[in-house]
């Protein structure tokens, strides 16, 4: 009995900690995609390889015009640019888009954190989708993930008006 009270002090002291305790953003259950570059990009941060000249047997080399579509490529990947959009609190959860931009055009948007449940799976390929259509961020709300579509619609928003 002389045991029960110090006990359940340091019982109770023990367990405060863990009521107090709050898991960090990466433990909201929420999509976090690591973002990888499109193809067109990773090109361009490979350097070109040389290239050894071909060998030749008598005959005049035959010219291809592989070299005019190489550069315009180049000039290409070189305009694509990708810009990342702000995370937009919602109620279900923080949203963040990042969009990949060749010239003035939309080329790719990736959902770089999203809330995880299966309506936010859902919606993140139709809102895509309708973004790229749009070539804007005026898109419709998902039904079902209102919430999720709001926040893609602002954080997408941001990140063309950053890329200006």
């Amino acid at each position: 009995m002389k045991w029960a009270i110090p006990v359940a002090v340091l019982s109770v002291a023990g367990l405060v900690p863990v009521w107090l305790y709050s898991p960090g953003a990466a433990h909201e259950g929420e999509i976090n995609e690591v973002a990888a570059p499109p193809a067109q990009e990773q090109q361009q941060t490979v350097p070109p390889a040389t290239t050894t000249a071909p060998k030749t047997t008598g005959s005049a080399p035959k010219t291809t015009g592989s070299a005019p579509q190489t550069q315009q490529q180049t000039q290409q990947q070189q305009q694509n640019r990708t810009v990342s959009g702000p995370a937009v609190n919602t109620s279900e959860g923080t949203v963040q888009v990042q969009v990949t931009l060749q010239g003035k055009k939309i080329v790719d948007v990736k959902a770089l954190r999203a809330p995880n449940s299966d309506p936010t799976r859902m919606a993140l390929p139709l809102l895509k989708q309708s973004a790229l259509k749009a070539q804007s961020a005026d898109i419709d709300t998902v039904s079902g993930a209102t919430a999720t579509s709001e926040g893609y619609k602002q954080s997408l928003q941001a990140a063309l008006d950053g890329a200006k």
